[in-house]
C-alpha cells in the first residue's frame, strides 16, 4: 500500500508563500508513478491543481494556479511551491500518486490525508 504524507501547510498572509511537500513510501509505490496535488475547500468539490511525471519532464497545471504555483519532484517526494497566495487558495491540499498523469486522481491513485492551507490577514 502506498503511503503519502504531506507537510508544509499552515496559516499565511495574502501575497505570501508556502511550500508543500509530500513523501511517498510503501511496497506498492513505484518511482515511475506520476504525482500531483489537489485541493478541496469547504462546500466545494475536490479540484485538480498540478501533476508531474516520473521523470519530471512533463507537468500539468490548472488554469486557476498557473503562474503562481510550481510543482517539482525528487524521486519519491513531490513539492508544490505556492507564491502570491490568495484567500481563495484556502483549502485542504491533498497529495496523490498513480501510474499515469492522464489518470491522476482516478481509481488507481493513492491519496495523502491532506494538509490545511489558510490564507488570511
Amino acid at each position: 500500500q502506498v503511503q503519502l504524507i504531506e507537510s508544509g501547510g499552515g496559516l499565511v498572509q495574502p501575497g505570501g508563500s508556502l511550500r508543500l511537500s509530500c513523501a511517498a513510501s510503501g511496497r506498492t509505490f513505484r518511482s515511475s508513478y506520476s504525482m500531483g496535488w489537489f485541493r478541496q475547500a469547504p462546500g466545494k468539490e475536490r479540484e485538480f491543481l498540478a501533476a508531474i511525471t516520473w521523470s519530471g519532464d512533463g507537468t500539468k497545471y490548472a488554469d486557476s494556479i498557473k503562474g503562481r504555483f510550481t510543482i517539482s519532484r525528487d524521486k519519491n517526494t513531490v513539492y508544490l511551491q505556492m507564491n502570491s497566495l490568495k484567500p481563495e487558495d484556502t483549502a485542504v491540499y491533498y497529495c496523490t500518486a498513480g501510474p499515469s498523469i492522464a489518470t491522476m486522481g482516478g481509481d488507481l491513485s493513492s491519496w495523502g490525508q491532506g494538509t490545511q492551507v489558510t490564507v488570511s490577514s
